[in-house]
């Protein structure tokens, strides 16, 4: 390779910080050669074509940024499309051959973009300064490069924090402002990669004190401070100075029993300082949370360049020292800090401070009754009114909360300026490549109907484990799972896998949050280890398991990971699994209670311990905020009606490179639950995250600025929120809505209510206003076809009987129903109601009542007209309204009518085709009940008792459905009063 050609190419991309320009013309400028001549652009093609690392990584790095870039001044082509690629070859100069060759080494990826819902705010953190000065954001990307992060996810990333910094307020800006803002990432996705992207780019940028609220208890605090020690602060800063060889003035240094300290921890190749940047001084250790007054005040003892200037301009902040502390959400640690701010002085009203709260929505939150309140007053729960009073103490503090629920923290009143309402901005974070989460659990949207769902094809089959009501509760075998999957860990790192992969071993047993429980099932366990292992019966057990589970699901789903092809070949390797597993006192770790000592456990200690190879048995402190390395297995039976702490819960989920396919939930089917009732908590689990993936989704389609303006904002996303969750008595504090959503338009989306009543006399009465429209019932059944598609290479088809009805009689039968609790349906009827003309025009409805399979099919009359197929439905846990009403298939062929339509424009008149003015209505006989008998018993005889059968419906607006603004939500103002 030619060294010289390679320097070339560094110090040419290295010109063009701003976008690409014309890579001859650069060359020439930076080149020491008298012509650096198109025969170089020649052998760098050549150097591509052979996939010589070295250009490949560089030109990786260098296209994808361009590739993602937002804005991009020298393309108007949306970000990560064949457009963007091709303006930035034309601004590069470069040829269609060494093009194609690009092409062919650095393919086109599209990285996921955050969801943003902002006020407006005013830009100030361009690429251009983020570029400018990147001391700790570039020495963060290369960390990320060395973990083995794609370039795609490394722009991702830099996507998504620099859209959290642009929307603080401006550090050197001699106004006082305080943002408030709300980041929302997956369970166990990787919010902290996020938070640290955002520390670095703030810290570049001047925030000199950086406030990391970091869980309840010190494990999980220092969970969070050595990850920002390792990857962020690095070694210089750490030592502040003393030479690693000075064992004496080691002393006291934390890491030094630490396995990774110190190849694993960033350096900076000398003191920052040193080199031009600024120094980052540490408030708080892994070991030690803040202390309080020598290190409080003497800390934010911040020199000036120039004296008679505030700290804030620019040229006392640049040089300045920042300090970070990552500090608990306790109430003694906390009131420590304020008091020690309140007596540090004037130096508080010029110190630009951004305050991290992980996990925002646990104990940060007021969760003070609105009856408590005092009149003129806002009461507080301690943690909030600390948090209240340290942004009080700090005008220019930004605050920045993060959290795994989207439903979290948009009901704290938006009115109280002392709270953390994220006023400024909401963004929610884009689920990260590798991320094994709900949509690797659940087959959320399959096409394959459940008869024909394999361990290939559904990902419930291959890596969801029932325990239902009976002898056995598959306990025996869920330890057996942890086993054999250990062992093929073992048996891939003796394949050439490296060992650091497979460093930590973990399976979860969740069951109970009272404390009684854990020490009972630790003993069980126990005692299980101990009598189940070790003898030729064990063997026999775990040869059956893998031959039945472990290795089919392997041979399809390992993604080229080595697989042994007999239970002898990994015999050898379980012996080695339990010795790990059995090491230390206990293969048994309980870990809950509310002390520090209780969870300072060796083994449970991920940074210190070489392996941690565990059964972790614990409650509510697994669940929140502490990331179980290496989990494989997780046994769950917990039940809870929230659904934000049933969603917390999901520990199975995360990152499981090289090891998916080992993956394995056991979780229970039939759980108790109330006096006569199960739960199946995997169905429950389901509704949460198919809930929480449509709420995403809608965000993103209200996220699109219309003429200049956001359609929504945070501030008007509280009813949004209320809507979507279909609450029956919203508290006091959720009325605090300053506006009112009126009108929520769905031009060809599905609009599905599904709060129907529980009162069977509410119920008849609806069936009744449905009566014009139920001679659907009476046709003749015909044969609906969906084609092959990428949910599906199969021809699907099912039967249903159809009818065209006027849109005036769709509106008068939809004005008539009744809903349980507060009508959240009615901004959607707004919409509907308007499509006589007033905004669009619909003139009639495609209505069509989908049939279950004939060997299924369960009939009835209604009110004199069919029969009907009746079909099985369930409220949600915890609420009010159904999970989907709506068929899959079903659904999917009616879009695929909305969507055909929209492409081919008008069409004749038929009983199957639409036009740009019809739409699709999809009707359900369903029954609140768990079973066929169930069914059977709504409808005696062949006819359905109008009380127990609710008429469940989906509507389909035509695309074209909306005026020219292209709005798709309408606030109005609340009026005095309400």
């Amino acid at each position: 390779m030619n060294d010289d050609l390679l320097d070339l190419h560094l110090d040419a991309l290295g010109a063009m910080n701003r976008g690409p320009k014309n890579f001859a013309k650069i060359a020439f400028a930076v080149s020491d050669l008298e012509d650096p001549s198109a025969a170089d652009l020649d052998e760098f093609r050549g150097l591509l074509l052979a996939g010589q690392p070295e250009f490949v990584a560089l030109w990786k790095q260098k296209l994808t940024s361009w590739d993602t870039a937002e804005p991009a001044p020298w393309s108007s082509a949306p970000a990560g499309t064949e457009e963007r690629r091709a303006d930035t070859y034309a601004k590069l100069g470069f040829e269609d051959e060494l093009c194609k060759a690009l092409d062919t080494a650095v393919p086109l990826v599209s990285a996921a973009r955050p969801v943003v819902l902002s006020r407006d705010f005013k830009p100030w953190y361009t690429k251009e300064k983020g570029t400018a000065r990147s001391f700790y954001w570039s020495a963060y990307e290369g960390v990320l490069r060395g973990k083995g992060w794609s370039e795609a996810a490394i722009a991702s990333l830099d996507q998504a924090s620099h859209s959290v910094v642009e929307r603080l307020a401006d550090p050197t800006r001699d106004e006082a402002y305080s943002a408030r803002g709300l980041v929302v990432g997956y369970v166990q996705s990787g919010k902290t990669a996020n938070f640290t992207g955002v520390i670095a780019k703030a810290v570049d940028a001047g925030y000199r004190l950086v406030i990391i609220l970091g869980g309840t208890l010190n494990l999980l605090r220092g969970q969070t401070q050595r990850r920002l020690d390792m990857e962020l602060i690095g070694r210089e800063n750490i030592l502040r100075g003393i030479s690693p060889d000075d064992v004496d003035s080691l002393i006291g240094i934390d890491y030094q029993d630490d396995e990774d300290w110190p190849g694993k921890f960033v350096s900076h190749n000398g003191r920052p300082s040193d080199r031009g940047a600024f120094d980052i001084e540490r408030l708080t250790t892994r070991d030690d949370d803040y202390r309080g007054l020598a290190q409080g005040i003497s800390a934010l003892d911040i020199p000036k360049t120039d004296p008679t200037r505030p700290l804030y301009d620019p040229v006392n902040l640049h040089p300045s020292a920042a300090r970070v502390m990552v500090v608990k959400k306790n109430k003694s640690v906390l009131t420590n800090l304020v008091r020690d701010l309140k007596r540090v002085g004037n130096i508080l009203s010029e110190l630009p401070v951004l305050i991290i709260d992980d996990e925002s929505d646990q104990a940060s939150v007021n969760t003070v009754s609105p009856a408590k309140q005092t009149e003129g007053r806002e009461s507080r729960t301690a943690i909030n009114g600390l948090i209240s009073q340290l942004l009080q103490l700090l005008p220019r503090a930004q605050y920045v909360g993060y959290t795994a629920t989207p439903f979290a923290n948009v009901f704290i009143n938006p009115d109280d300026a002392a709270d953390i309402f994220p006023r400024d901005f909401l963004i929610s974070l884009p689920r990260p490549a590798g991320y094994m989460g709900v949509q690797d659990f659940h087959d959320l949207d399959s096409a394959v109907s459940a008869s024909d769902r394999t361990i290939a094809n559904s990902q419930e089959k291959a890596h969801v484990r029932g325990v239902f009501d009976g002898p056995d509760d598959r306990l025996l075998e869920a330890v057996d799972a942890f086993v054999l999957s250990g062992a093929i860990k073992l048996y891939r790192i003796s394949q050439g896998t490296a060992e650091n992969k497979f460093r930590h071993h973990t399976m979860l047993v969740h069951d109970s949050v009272r404390m009684a429980d854990h020490t009972a099932l630790a003993l069980r366990l126990n005692s299980m280890w101990n009598e189940s292992y070790g003898n030729s019966a064990a063997h026999e057990r775990l040869a059956r398991l893998f031959k039945e589970d472990f290795k089919p699901v392997c041979d399809v789903r390992a993604e080229n990971a080595p697989v042994p092809e007999s239970y002898e070949i990994l015999r050898p390797y379980i012996s080695r699994a339990r010795q790990l597993i059995s090491s230390g006192s206990s293969p048994v770790i309980v870990v809950n209670g509310d002390k520090e000592r209780d969870y300072e456990h060796a083994d449970l200690d991920f940074d210190r311990t070489p392996n941690v190879w565990k059964i972790l048995v614990g409650g509510t402190k697994l669940s929140r905020g502490f990331t179980v390395e290496g989990l494989t297995v997780t046994y769950y039976r917990r039940k809870t009606q929230q659904a934000d702490t049933l969603m917390q819960m999901g520990r199975w989920f995360g990152f499981r490179d090289r090891y998916r396919d080992l993956v394995r939930l056991y979780i229970g089917r039939e759980e108790p639950y109330g006096k006569d009732k199960t739960l199946d908590l995997y169905e429950a689990f389901e509704a949460i995250c198919q809930d929480e993936e449509v709420f995403r989704s809608q965000l993103a389609q209200y996220a699109e600025v219309i003429d200049g303006e956001p359609q929504l904002t945070p501030e008007q996303m509280l009813p949004l929120v209320s809507q979507h969750l279909a609450l029956i008595k919203p508290s006091a504090r959720n009325k605090m809505f300053n506006s009112e959503l009126v009108e929520i338009r769905s031009p060809g989306k599905p609009i599905e209510p599904a709060a129907y009543p529980r009162d069977p006399v509410r119920t008849a009465r609806n069936a009744e206003r449905w009566r014009p429209l139920l001679p659907v019932f009476d046709a003749a059944p015909v044969t609906l076809a969906l084609p092959p598609d990428s949910g599906s290479p199969l021809k699907r088809t099912f039967q249903a009987t159809t009818a065209v009805v006027p849109h005036a009689d769709l509106i008068s039968v939809l004005r008539q129903l009744e809903w349980e609790g507060d009508n959240h349906f009615t901004p959607h009827l707004n919409y509907l109601a308007q499509l006589d003309g007033s905004l669009a025009r619909v003139d009639d409805w495609l209505l069509v009542a989908p049939m279950t399979t004939a060997n299924r099919r369960v009939e009835g009359h209604i009110l004199g007209h069919g029969p009907a197929s009746l079909v099985r439905r369930n409220r949600q846990l915890g609420k009010v309204a159904f999970g989907r009403i709506s068929g899959l298939e079903h659904r999917r062929w009616a879009q695929r009518l909305i969507d055909d339509a929209h492409a081919a424009g008008p069409a004749a008149p038929g009983p199957h085709t639409l036009g740009s003015r019809r739409g699709v209505v999809l009707l359900y006989a369903a029954v609140e009940v768990s079973d066929d008998a169930g069914l059977r018993s709504a409808a005696p005889h062949g006819v359905a008792d109008p009380s127990r059968v609710m008429l469940a419906f989906t509507v389909i607006p035509p695309t074209a459905a909306n005026d020219s603004s292209l709005r798709l939500l309408r606030y109005q103002a609340k009026r005095s009063g309400q």
